[in-house]
């Protein structure tokens, strides 16, 4: 009797197992332009939150803010089998390489915070910059009685996140001819540049009354500088990290511009799941902004 059950586990464990494997979750990658700024830290725990509640397996990957490196990312999960690649690109014109990686493999392309030039891809999930800046630059107009020298701290050149950023604020400017631009540089999305800028620019000017910093990495070096030279200037940043919320709450900055990285991350899996179910997504979805300020 034991010598035909032996056979009949076994074999009932090796269906057990095909079973499995054939339920196994479906991939989906999120490839990161880069995982050293909090706020893209905090998309990849939406992301990852959202993909184990609706059961997927989720590859992230970082591009360490290389174009060329985020390439050889999209083909490493390219070659894993994934349904859709959620993309935050380190680059709006060099990762038209990447999407068209991807089309190669009729793989579907979400973009994530950031777009790509040139390229269709089947969804798009970002705040409005151009309106994002335009609200950080009528809080400075604001706030300095429409008068005063300004300093703007913009980000990685290439990314459609800088350009709108800048974009929106420069029409604020425009609205305010008492607001005089005084410096205008790039500090790539990174604090300790903000930091290595700011402490250049305060050097060359002894007059400032605000600083715009496209981003609260930017915009926190840029304090520390401020700090340093026992200078008091008023600093707006943009995204509402956690660190840039704090320093909104601390008083030592003025305000951000707050974007929603968390949701972004779990709105980009979610048209994950849709295009694997075969259902339509829009090819724009605006993630709302709000205002933290003192």
């Amino acid at each position: 009797m034991l010598r035909k059950v032996i056979p009949a586990l076994l074999a009932a464990g090796l269906l057990s197992g095909a079973a499995g494997a054939a339920q196994a979750a479906d991939k989906i990658a999120l490839v990161v332009s880069t995982l050293n700024n909090p706020f893209f830290v905090t998309m990849e725990d939406g992301a990852k939150a959202k993909a184990k509640e609706l059961g997927y397996d989720l590859i992230v990957l970082d591009s360490q803010n290389d174009a060329a490196k985020e390439l050889s990312n999209v083909e490493d999960v390219l070659g894993q089998n994934i349904k859709v690649l959620l993309l935050n690109p380190a680059d709006s014109e060099a990762s038209k390489a990447s999407v068209r990686a991807a089309d190669a493999k009729k793989v579907p392309v979400i973009t994530l915070d950031r777009g790509v030039n040139g390229v269709a891809v089947t969804s798009h999930i970002a705040s409005d910059n151009v309106a994002g800046g335009k609200m950080a630059g009528d809080l400075i107009a604001q706030k300095l009685g429409g008068k005063g020298n300004v300093v703007e701290l913009t980000g990685v050149p290439g990314t459609d996140a800088a350009r709108d950023r800048s974009k929106g604020f420069q029409e604020a400017m425009a609205a305010a001819p008492g607001l005089k631009l005084v410096a205008s540089q790039t500090a790539n999305f990174d604090r300790t540049q903000g930091l290595n800028v700011m402490e250049n620019i305060l050097q060359a000017h002894p007059a400032i009354d605000a600083v715009f910093a496209a981003n609260d990495e930017m915009a926190l070096g840029a304090i520390k500088a401020i700090q340093e030279a026992k200078r008091k200037i008023i600093v707006v940043g943009f995204d509402g990290t956690k660190d840039g919320v704090e320093a909104v709450k601390s008083g030592a900055m003025f305000a951000t511009i707050a974007q929603q990285p968390t949701l972004i991350g779990s709105l980009g899996v979610e048209a994950a799941d849709k295009v694997i179910k075969g259902q339509t997504v829009p090819a724009s979805t605006p993630v709302p902004l709000s205002v933290i300020k003192q």
